[in-house]
């Protein structure tokens, strides 16, 4: 592999040669990071430490914020700090380390998305079988099986990252290192391996959303019958499903279902799903949510109590 490259290290134009407009970046997404992990690990706990967790929907919700907080530090602390870099540099073994691990939990994302929405599905369309279908274990296969749907995205990705040659330019136009930029500096014809890359990865993505409009279609087809309090129960946890599906699905369908070329537009686009949609994500599985509404309060009102009984069991050994 080494006598295929001549070069050691990638250097990231990021985001705007501008220093103010780096400034700025930097502050914002800083913050917006910052939400992403406090929302996140705020889900997380929440569900783990009540009753939510036995539930399928809370189980993947779980999942998908852990899912979430790996897949955006996979990116977001490096662009951090490159924002504050004159000089915003990558090793050859990180770039493709963040190739195979950026790949891995989108991947993974989509599929946690499809098991969401099979279980909407079941819950809304027959509720009468819902706890024999959508139990433990096979809540647990269905994460196993997107786990591996990851893996089996994400390694094709990497085994075409790892085999292309670089004897020249190491200058990648984005702030990460993406399948696309790569191809672009590559020292060979990549015109067909970019075509097999949006037949592979844009064929999953596009496929995966079509399964989802489908079924989340059929969902609020069936809501005509229920009544008042049902269809406004079953909106607002589907209306959350289907905000988060297209927050994220959208931008990566325009990166993967288009000519394999690169564009100065999909540096906004990969902002939407690598920290955008996930920051969102807490926001809008909670305030549309009745129940993580009602969880958050007691979990706060829980900590409040214990923070209090602590604060005057040490004023009275004091």
């Amino acid at each position: 592999m080494e006598s295929r490259r001549n070069i050691s290290e990638f250097i990231l134009l990021g985001l705007s040669y501008d220093q103010n407009i780096q400034i700025f970046c930097f502050i914002f997404f800083f913050f917006c990071y910052l939400a992403l992990l406090l929302g996140n690990l705020l889900i997380l706990v929440s569900i783990q430490c009540s009753p939510l967790c036995s539930q399928p929907m809370y189980y993947f919700l779980s999942h998908l914020s852990f899912i979430d907080i790996c897949y955006t530090s996979s990116v977001t602390p490096k662009l951090l700090g490159d924002l504050l870099a004159e000089r915003k540099t990558m090793s050859y073994g990180n770039c493709m380390l963040q190739v195979l691990i950026m790949h891995f939990f989108g991947g993974t994302e989509i599929f946690i998305l499809t098991a969401m929405a099979f279980d909407r599905y079941v819950a809304i369309c027959k509720p009468l079988h819902y706890v024999m279908i959508m139990n433990r274990t096979r809540c647990n296969l269905l994460l196993l099986a997107a786990w591996a749907g990851g893996a089996v995205r994400a390694l094709p990705q990497f085994f075409t990252a790892i085999r292309l040659p670089f004897c020249g330019p190491n200058e990648l136009d984005h702030y990460f290192c993406g399948i696309f930029p790569l191809l672009k500096i590559a020292w060979t014809d990549t015109h067909i391996t970019g075509i097999l890359v949006i037949a592979f990865a844009g064929v999953i993505a596009l496929v995966t959303f079509a399964a989802l409009s489908v079924s989340y279609g059929i969902i609020l087809f069936s809501l005509k019958n229920r009544s008042a309090e049902g269809r406004q129960k079953a909106l607002s946890t589907c209306g959350a499903h289907i905000t988060v599906v297209i927050l994220f699905f959208v931008p990566v369908i325009f990166i993967y279902l288009r000519p394999p070329t690169t564009f100065p537009e999909d540096k906004i686009f990969a902002l939407f799903y690598t920290i955008i949609a996930p920051m969102f994500n807490p926001l809008i599985y909670t305030l549309r949510n009745t129940e993580m509404k009602t969880t958050l309060k007691k979990l706060s009102i829980k900590c409040y109590f214990q923070r209090k009984r602590t604060v005057t069991l040490k004023r009275l050994i004091g």
